[in-house]
């Protein structure tokens, strides 16, 4: 079943995007949800003119996320955790990150930072999307609390 997304669907693909998904996960998820619709041949005519005309638009907001992804680059971030020894109390996640970052003056949503459960302190990266072409990498330091 082809469907067209109304909106990004996490491991699925972004808005206005043509997919192919089996037809249960599209007639009894996707569609009712408001996160696709049918891919007939006229609603794929509306959609390739929509994003011909998007085009200039897009153009302008990539080149902003690539301006915000150098200014991410060159943060060096710090969290505090508290921490027996090398191994933390708890663990830091993605909404410790944003937090990070927020606080740093960069405010990032926690769906698009990507990184694995640490437990331990020392230096990590995290994975931040900031457009569907553009991911950064952000280096982070956890250090115990004193």
């Amino acid at each position: 079943m082809e469907l067209i997304l109304k909106q990004d669907v996490q491991n699925l693909g972004f808005k206005d995007d043509v997919v192919t998904v089996k037809n249960g996960y599209g007639r009894n998820y996707l569609i009712p949800q408001g996160f696709a619709a049918l891919a007939t041949p006229s609603a794929k005519k509306v959609l390739a003119e929509n994003l011909k005309q998007r085009a200039y638009k897009e153009a302008k907001i990539v080149d902003d996320a690539k301006k915000l992804a150098e200014a991410i680059k060159a943060l060096e971030i710090k969290i505090t955790a508290k921490a027996g020894g090398e191994k933390l109390f708890g663990s830091i996640t993605n909404i410790d990150i944003a937090a990070a970052l927020e606080a740093a003056g960069q405010p990032i949503d926690r769906k698009f930072i990507t990184s694995g459960v640490v437990k331990r302190t020392g230096k990590y990266t995290a994975s931040v999307r900031l457009h569907r072409e553009v991911i950064v990498e952000l280096a982070y330091e956890i250090v115990a609390e004193k």
